[in-house]
């Protein structure tokens, strides 16, 4: 039986439009000012301190279109979002700067946001959707060298990629991009190589956001149906599905594991925030506060376990952030 659910620790209000995306930063030495990044539909993101409760800075940089993944780049003060506009935009935000200082034009038309993976210091690779339907590209950052271009086989009809993430084993491991798509599947990519090394049907209807946990090969991934699929990944690199969960009300926008790999939170299209133990996937908890579809979820990143939080994003123009970690 789950726990009755909590009230949200506090409400940020003041987006003035749908919240599509959130990022904390908050694991920097004291005095560090915890931050949340969001942003909304009306193409603004908020920069939140969560010591105080309000915007230190609002960034305009995606001429009013829909903001829809916000990540830093090691650090607070480098930025990277992406908006409806086309556009992936690199910020410099040190010393109260609020400025574009680069720009990725992408041409695609959805909504798949940007994964970015860490390659060295200073160096990232990023993938995202590409221009052509359903071909997901891979940069380099800062240079923004094409590294290559991820193609499916003629005739694989898998539709556009909807959902991306890059990771690696350890740091010198070659890395490898999971894509979520449109008819329903998640394929495994060799970044390197360019080349599929395993695909799943996980879903009837496409993807709309998935995770990944290295640690135990294990995936989970939800869609417009009422089912979580888990999916884990053998040693030949092959996908298999490990089970599935069927969920109450149909409706996933997003699905994120916290970085300690106990829980996961999913953000449902009936307004609720669920979660979930991640080991065998028990419902712990269904966080009800929002009037409207739920379209994010972040765990913070704080060093000290007890001050990690989760933050949902809504439709509703409203952030609620929620301590739970006593109850995990």
């Amino acid at each position: 039986m789950a726990l009755p659910p909590p009230d949200p620790q506090f409400v940020l209000r003041g987006t003035g439009a749908a919240v599509h995306t959130l990022h904390f930063s908050c694991g920097g030495p004291e005095p560090d000012i915890p931050l949340l990044f969001s942003g909304s539909e009306n193409g603004f993101i908020h920069v939140w301190n969560l010591k105080t409760h309000r915007v230190g800075s609002a960034l305009d940089g995606h001429g009013r279109k829909s903001v829809y993944c916000v990540e830093t780049m090691g650090g607070k003060d480098r930025l990277l979002s992406q908006g409806r506009d086309q556009r992936i935009c690199l910020w410099d935000l040190a010393e109260g700067r609020t400025s574009v200082t680069d720009s990725v034009f992408t041409e695609h038309v959805g909504f798949c946001r940007c994964s970015l993976l860490q390659v060295a210091q200073g160096r990232w690779l990023m993938a995202m959707a590409a221009r052509s339907l359903e071909e997901v590209q891979i940069l380099e950052l800062p240079s923004k060298t094409s590294v290559c271009t991820l193609k499916p086989e003629v005739g694989a009809k898998l539709g556009m990629p909807m959902c991306l993430k890059l990771w690696q084993l350890n740091c010198g491991s070659q890395p490898v991009l999971l894509a979520g798509y449109e008819d329903g599947s998640v394929v495994l990519w060799n970044v390197s190589m360019g080349k599929a090394l395993s695909k799943l049907i996980c879903h009837q209807e496409p993807v709309m956001s998935l995770d990944f946990d290295s640690e135990k090969a294990k995936g989970i991934s939800g869609s417009s149906e009422k089912v979580l699929s888990i999916w884990s990944l053998n040693e030949q690199q092959n996908l298999q599905v490990y089970k599935t969960h069927e969920l109450v009300n149909a409706g996933i926008s997003d699905i994120t594991i916290r970085p300690d790999k106990k829980i996961l939170a999913t953000a449902g299209w009936d307004h609720r925030i669920r979660i979930f133990g991640w080991k065998k996937l028990k419902p712990l908890a269904v966080l009800d506060y929002h009037t409207a579809t739920a379209h994010c979820v972040s765990f913070s990143d704080h060093s000290n376990p007890r001050e990690r939080l989760l933050a949902a994003g809504s439709k509703d123009q409203r952030i609620s952030v929620w301590s739970i970690y006593a109850q995990t």
